[in-house]
Formats: C-alpha cells, sequence, structure tokens
C-alpha cells in the first residue's frame, strides 16, 4: 500500500500541482511568521544586550519634582555626585558612568521635525567618559569628529545626523521642553540602544549641559557600573545597594537589567507574531478547502483502482491508510517548499514594515529548529487532517459496484442534513450578530459574542453554500445562456452538477472576501468617524499645539493673533472636570471668540451664556449625569497643579465634539487648573483674503519655529487621526490577500480536474459539433460563475458582519456609522469576475486541445 501511495503522488502529479502551491503558500506565511518573529526578538535582545555588555551593575534613580512648588516643572533626583564618588570607590568597579536622561526634538536642516509624532524616541543625554579626566565614553565609540565638551556643542548618533542632513560644523536646532535652542555639531557616534536602531535619534551633551537642560548641577538619572573581570556582580549589587539611600534610588545587576528588557522585548514582539500567526492560519483553512476538494474528485475518478485494490483483499483500514499516506508525502514536499519560501518572505516582512513606520531593529535572519518543525508538522498536519474524509469516502467504495461499469455516474447524496445544520448554524450565527448590534457599551463579553457570531455565521455560510449555489448560479447562468448561448448553458449545468464541490470552490474564495469585504466597511466606517471626531464641529483653519508636555505659553497667544492673515486666534486651555461621579475635559477659552472657530450644535443654551461659575455640557455627558440647562451641581476641578471644588451651573447642553472636550468653561475657571497653567493649544482662522499656504510657516516663525510645534491644517489633523488606522488597514489587506490568492489556486484546480474528468464527454461535445472555442467558453464561464458564486456570498457575509460589529466602536467612538464604499465593493465583485477568468486560463486551453477521438475512447 505504501508503493500505491508513492505511485500514485508521482502518476497524479500534474493533478496535485495546485494543491501543493495552496500548502506551500500557507506554509511559507507560517514559517515567515515564525522566522520574522524570532529575527526581530533576537534583534532587540541582541541590540539591548549589547548596549549593556559594559554594565555590571545598574543603579537608577526616581524622578521627583518639587513639592513646594507643583507648577515648577523641573525635575531632582537623590543619585548626586557624592553618590557616584562612592559607587565609584567600592572595591571591584572599574567605571561609572552617570547618567541624565531627558529628550530632545531635532529640526532637520531644511528645518523639518524629525520624529515629531514619536518624541519618545527622540532621546538625549551626556557624554559620559569612563573615567573622570578622559575623553572616551566605551557607550557611544566617535565616528567621527570628537565628543561635546563645552555648552554650546553636541553630538548626534552617525544615523540621526545622516538622516537630518547635518555634518560637523552645522548648527543644529532642537528643542526639549521650552524655546528652540541651537548647538554646534562636533562629532558623530555610534550605538547600539535599541529605541535608536530602531528608528529613534540619539543627541549628547557635555554632563553640565545636559543637566541644564533635563535635570540639576551634580545630580543624574542613573549610574552604570562597569566591573573587573571575575568580578561577582551579584556580590557588586549588594554591597553598592548598602551605599546608597533604601527610597528614590534602585539597584539592579546589568544582568537582571539585560534579562528584564528581553522579557519586555519578547512580550512586545508576541503582538505582531501573533496577529501574522492569525492571518496565515486563515490561508492553511481555506488551503482545507482546495485539499479536501482535490483527493475527493481524486478518489471519486480513482474509484475503479480503489475497487481493484479492495477485490485483491485490500481492507478499507488499508485504503484509508494509504490516502492519508498519500496526502501526507504531498504535505512533506509542499512544506519542503513551503519552509524555503517562507525564509524568503521573512527577509522581507521588516524592511516593509519599517517603510510603514514600524521602526524594526537590524540584524541577522534568526532561523530555529523549532520554528522549521513547527512549520512542517502544520503543513503535513493540515494535509492529512483534510484528506480524512475523502480517505474514508474511498474506503466505502463496493469493489462490484465500482467494477460494474466505467461510466456509472456516483450516485448523489441528500444534502437535507447538511442544508439542515447549515440553516441551523447560519440562524444562530444571525441572530446572535443581531443581538451584537444592539450593544454600544463596548463591555468585553460583547467582543467574545461577536466573535462566536461572526464564526457562527461564516461557518453556517459554508455548510449551505450546497443549497444556496442552485438559485444563485441558476441565475447567473440565464446571463450567460442569454449571451453565450450552448456554451453559457452548459457552463450552468457544470456548476450545478455537483452542488458539493461547487460550494467547496467557491467557499474558499468566499471566505477570503467574506474577510477583505468586513475589513474594508469596518475601515471606511472607522476612517469616516475619525475624520468626523478630528474636525467634526471645528470651522478653524489651524490648530498649534505642542508635541512634547508643557503646553503652550500664555504669551505665545498674542504672537499668533499678531501674524498677518489671521483673523482669529482661540486659545484653549484643560482641566479635569468631576460631575455627579463622571469625570471628563472641561475646556477653557472665551465664550465669544471660540463660536467663531468652531460650529457646536446646541439643544438647549449657547455659549453666549457662559460666565463665571458657568459650563455648557455635551449631550453624552449630561444624559450620564442627568444634568441639564438650569442644574446646579458641586464640580470638582482637577489639574496638573492641584484640585478644588466649585459650584458651577449647567447653561446649555450640546452635541459631542472633538474639537471641545465634555464641558466648556470660561478660560479663567479652566486654566488655573491646566497643566503648568498652560495653553493646550490655539485654533486659528485665516483671513478671507489670505492664501493659506504661507500662513503655516508665518505661525511657526512667530512661535520660535520650535521643532515641538505643530500646526496643522484640518487635512493634517484628519490624517494625523487616521494614519495609523489606514496604515494597519493596507497591511491586512496584503495579509488576508493571500488567502484570496490560495483560493484561486482551488478554482483553477478544481476545473483542471473537471476538464480530466469529463474528458469523453468533452470529446462527444465536440464530434456532435462544439468547436474548441466553444469548449473554451464553456469552462471559462462555469469557472466566473462559480467565482462570482464565491464572491458574492462574500461580499453579502462580509457587509452583514461588519454591520452588526459596527456597534461595538461606537462606545469609543460615537460619530461611527456603518458606511458602505460602493466602489471598492464593485472592485471586489470585477475581482471575483477576474479570477474566475483568470483560473480558466490553463484549465480552457487543456479542455480546448483534446483530440477528439482519444477523448471519446478514454477510459
Amino acid at each position: 500500500m505504501l508503493r500505491t501511495a508513492l505511485r500514485n503522488v508521482f502518476a497524479h502529479k500534474a493533478r496535485l500541482v495546485m494543491t501543493a502551491l495552496a500548502i506551500t503558500l500557507g506554509v511559507a506565511f507560517v514559517c515567515g511568521t515564525l522566522v520574522f518573529g524570532d529575527t526581530v526578538a533576537q534583534a532587540f535582545r541582541a541590540a539591548s544586550a549589547k548596549n549593556l555588555k559594559d554594565v555590571a551593575v545598574s543603579v537608577q534613580a526616581e524622578s521627583q519634582r518639587n513639592p513646594d512648588n507643583e507648577a515648577d516643572d523641573t525635575r531632582f533626583t537623590a543619585l548626586t555626585s557624592e553618590l557616584a564618588d562612592k559607587v565609584r570607590a567600592v572595591p571591584g568597579v572599574t567605571s561609572v558612568h552617570p547618567i541624565v536622561d531627558g529628550t530632545a526634538t531635532l529640526a532637520a536642516k531644511d528645518g523639518r521635525p524629525l520624529n515629531a509624532d514619536n518624541s519618545w524616541q527622540n532621546l538625549a543625554t551626556n557624554y559620559s567618559p569612563d573615567t573622570p579626566g578622559t575623553d572616551r565614553d566605551s557607550r557611544f565609540p566617535v565616528s567621527a569628529g570628537r565628543a561635546p565638551t563645552a555648552g554650546g556643542e553636541m553630538a548626534l548618533d552617525r544615523r540621526t545626523a545622516e538622516k537630518a542632513g547635518y555634518r560637523i560644523g552645522d548648527s543644529v536646532r532642537f528643542a526639549t521642553k521650552g524655546p528652540t535652542l541651537t548647538k554646534t555639531l562636533v562629532g558623530t557616534v555610534n550605538t547600539d540602544d535599541p529605541r535608536v536602531t530602531a528608528g529613534g535619534s540619539l543627541a549628547l551633551f557635555d554632563t553640565g549641559t545636559a543637566q541644564q537642560l533635563f535635570l540639576q548641577a551634580g545630580q543624574y538619572d542613573e549610574l552604570a557600573v562597569g566591573s573587573a573581570p571575575g568580578t561577582d556582580n551579584q556580590e557588586l549589587t549588594s554591597k553598592i545597594r548598602t551605599l546608597l539611600p533604601a527610597e528614590g534610588i534602585t539597584v539592579t545587576s546589568g544582568a537582571q537589567l539585560a534579562k528584564e528588557q528581553a522579557e519586555q522585548i519578547a512580550e512586545q514582539t508576541k503582538a505582531l507574531t501573533r496577529m501574522l500567526l492569525a492571518f496565515a492560519g486563515l490561508a492553511l483553512f481555506v488551503g482545507v478547502f482546495v485539499i479536501a476538494n482535490t483527493f475527493t474528485m481524486l478518489i471519486s475518478q480513482r474509484s475503479r483502482e480503489t475497487a481493484l485494490l479492495r477485490a485483491v483483499g485490500a481492507s478499507r483500514r488499508q485504503v484509508v491508510r494509504a490516502v492519508l499516506t498519500e496526502a501526507g508525502l504531498l504535505g512533506l514536499g509542499a512544506s519542503a517548499a513551503g519552509i524555503a519560501l517562507g525564509i524568503a518572505i521573512a527577509t522581507v516582512i521588516r524592511p516593509l514594515l519599517n517603510a510603514s513606520g514600524a521602526g524594526l531593529p537590524d540584524g541577522p535572519l534568526a532561523i530555529s529548529t523549532d520554528a522549521l518543525v513547527r512549520s512542517l508538522l502544520v503543513g503535513v498536519g493540515v494535509t492529512v487532517i483534510a484528506a480524512w474524509l475523502p480517505s474514508r469516502k474511498a474506503a466505502k467504495v463496493a469493489p462490484v459496484e465500482a467494477l460494474s461499469t466505467v461510466d456509472q455516474t456516483p450516485p448523489r447524496r441528500s444534502l437535507v442534513l447538511r442544508n439542515s445544520l447549515g440553516a441551523l448554524l447560519t440562524g444562530v450565527g444571525v441572530l446572535t450578530m443581531l443581538y451584537v448590534s444592539t450593544r454600544t457599551d463596548g463591555a468585553d463579553t460583547n467582543l467574545e459574542t461577536a466573535g462566536l457570531g461572526s464564526v457562527l455565521t461564516l461557518t453556517g455560510m459554508i455548510v449551505i453554500a450546497p443549497l444556496l449555489s442552485g438559485p444563485l448560479i441558476r441565475l447567473a447562468g440565464a446571463v450567460t445562456t442569454r449571451l453565450f448561448g450552448v456554451s453559457g448553458k452548459l457552463a450552468k449545468e457544470n456548476a450545478l452538477r455537483n452542488p458539493r464541490r461547487t460550494a467547496a470552490t467557491a467557499s474558499a474564495l468566499m471566505i477570503g472576501l467574506t474577510l477583505i469585504t468586513g475589513l474594508s466597511v469596518t475601515g471606511s466606517s472607522t476612517s469616516a468617524a475619525l475624520q468626523a471626531a478630528a474636525v467634526g464641529g471645528l470651522t478653524a483653519d489651524y490648530k498649534v499645539s505642542n508635541t512634547a508636555s508643557g503646553g503652550i505659553d500664555p504669551a505665545l497667544g498674542a504672537k499668533v493673533a499678531g501674524v498677518p492673515g489671521v483673523a482669529e486666534s482661540v486659545p484653549l486651555a484643560s482641566a479635569t472636570l468631576g460631575a455627579r461621579g463622571e469625570f471628563t475635559t472641561l475646556t477653557g477659552a472665551d465664550p465669544q471668540r471660540l463660536g467663531r472657530v468652531t460650529d457646536l450644535k446646541f439643544s438647549s443654551g449657547s455659549l453666549a451664556d457662559l460666565g463665571p461659575g458657568k459650563v455648557v455640557l455635551s449631550d453624552k455627558l449630561a444624559k450620564v449625569t442627568g444634568l441639564s440647562k438650569g442644574d446646579t451641581f458641586q464640580g470638582t476641578l482637577e489639574g496638573f497643579v492641584g484640585h478644588g471644588k466649585k459650584e458651577l451651573t449647567v447653561v446649555g447642553v450640546y452635541q459631542q465634539s472633538h474639537a471641545v472636550g465634555g464641558a466648556i468653561g470660561t478660560m479663567d475657571d479652566a486654566l488655573r487648573y491646566a497643566d503648568r497653567g498652560k495653553f493646550d493649544s490655539i485654533l486659528v482662522k485665516a483671513a478671507t483674503d489670505r492664501n493659506t499656504s504661507g500662513l503655516e510657516q508665518d505661525i511657526r516663525e512667530a512661535l520660535g519655529n520650535s521643532p515641538l510645534l505643530k500646526v496643522q491644517n484640518q487635512q493634517q489633523l484628519t490624517k494625523a487621526q487616521s494614519g495609523q488606522s489606514d496604515a494597519m488597514l493596507n497591511m491586512m489587506y496584503g495579509l488576508l490577500g493571500m488567502t484570496v490568492v490560495i483560493a484561486v489556486f482551488g478554482v483553477i484546480n478544481t476545473l483542471a480536474m473537471s476538464v480530466f474528468e469529463r474528458t469523453r464527454e468533452i470529446g462527444l461535445l465536440r464530434a456532435i459539433g462544439l468547436d474548441s472555442r466553444g469548449v473554451k467558453h464553456m469552462v471559462r464561464l462555469e469557472s466566473v460563475v462559480i467565482s462570482l458564486f464565491g464572491a458574492a456570498l462574500g461580499i453579502g457575509t462580509g457587509i452583514f458582519l461588519a454591520w452588526a460589529c459596527g456597534s461595538l466602536t461606537k462606545a469609543s467612538l460615537p460619530q461611527y456609522q456603518t458606511v458602505l464604499p460602493w466602489p471598492r465593493l464593485g472592485l471586489f465583485l470585477l475581482l471575483g469576475l477576474v479570477i474566475g477568468v483568470l483560473a480558466a486560463v490553463w484549465p480552457a486551453r487543456r479542455a480546448a486541445r483534446l483530440n477528439m477521438l482519444r477523448a471519446i475512447n478514454a477510459q
């Protein structure tokens, strides 16, 4: 039986090509994901370990602020120069790097800010020599120039300097938390810090300058301690711990710190790997339909051969084993090819993600035995499992019945049980999704229910597909018959001949298009909602804000108002407002001027009613608190500088808008509790006769052109709100595209095997007058009908699931409404048509080239 299985694989290799390709792609996806995940994790760990290779002990201090003046944003720590000297005197210590940490956002040479939206990656620290009196810091080897030694000097890491366009001797503009500063670039360095190698920037200053910028003189954030070879670093850690205060300072061994960072990195990379594996699982799930369909057709075509094996003594169990062995051999060969392809895929995933701003570090490809074995087991396992049901069908072949005639049509099995089960699953799934559509509270249980309902609905549609194929294919067949005559009618009848096979072929395509359609509808709806959230109720042309914490100095408000071409400039401040147990943002502004840059919809009252102690509430806050116009409540006001209570009167209710918070009050009521007494933003309305193209730069210049400054028009605000969502959607489209490709292989495979199965029939059609062109049309139209059937089911199911799940988004995004992207949906339907045409190219040519006489005499 083993020899029989081997012979069958080689005898039917042409018919197994598409199945092998489907397995190869699925395994490639799995292998590529596993190798990619290992590669990224190893790159992060290697960079982290290399960055900490000379650190035996890390002494870290907690940042504190002045408790007597909460408006003072100056940091201080308990780690002083005196403590650093104590650590340096401990036996076994060879070096101590006193470190000052901060962030500095750089302006490139052309004036654009670097990493303005990811300021946490804009690292800044001090260049600290290994030993006092020397000029070498082993953490940052100098690649060109020299280290900074004076207040007017700085260094950059080599990549940052190249990206920003700076050369040694240039003046570098940057900002930390206040005005723009300028220093001379005196050198560039290399670094292994994963935050920098993953796309961040690094600025270096001498220690005194760094303390002035980020801390206080004589204080540090960390001491990186080096030890002599052979030193017990755990014991050294204990010695240093006894020298230092117990509060405000943490002492950790370098090995423990590296371990903690490695664990954090592993956890961070798991999420991305899990997501990619989920899509790989979908690709393999679609591949199951292709594999099962292939073996079902092969077994049907080899019924006489199976009967002969049974007649000469093969048991049912042996027949099952032979088919499963054949499947295992196919899976083994295809999985091996998939592993090779997966390794190639892993090499391109990281550059593709980095192109969209992922910021993954460089590093060699990590190909582990575990990843290879798991990929191989998945490929072989899925193939064998998919072939199990067809193998049982093969074992049930009765020798006498199969040998009685080669032309006997296999009896058609009843679909009553399958249709009943499919209707039940679909009904339960649809009812579950209808229930989900009524839920808007955003609870986690609703998400779980939606997931269950989606799986039940999609599974039910797969099971009931043979029942649905009849009316839908007849409808499509009416069109093909009218347009193409006999060929169109034959295509319809061929598609209807075996509903199970047609449904299995269409289901593979349906799954992919269901997911892509659902994603597309959800993405379009979310983008529209984010756009409404970003600029809804906002009529201002620009919003001025600060990328770093700290806000905008109130003195700058007058400067914006004085820019030529600015018709209105409205500063906004915010504090936290507590009302009857609910908390929201209280936006403070000049009521009269605020109405000129916003378009708030009021159900009662207006901005004109605002005054000291008076607020207007959003309809959402009013609903949950039960407050309405005329009510008075004890409000709790909180902010960076303290908190207090004040009796407030509600003078109006407006429709919730992202332009302002959940409540609006006067500037005086909010500014006293605002972050450091500063504005959050300034809304700017341009004069009607002013060309706004240059106004943005004029505003920036008036405010000192700080790299921390953000001057965004409405289009930029919308892009900032939805840009990350769009990038994620595009990546998911690409990942789901793999399932569609595998489904195309399934259509090609089904048609090719169907042509082989109908060899005599095609010969007879040719004999009674159907020319080769008509044969091609017949096969192509059959492919188109099956593909359109799968596309119609997929698009319809995807729209329904996206609509039902949309209510879950309203809890966090009230503007969400289901938006159908009609052009894209039309493109998906056209995609189904194109898939049908392309999938039939090879099978149609093969059918048209059949020799008439040989085909008629085929057994």
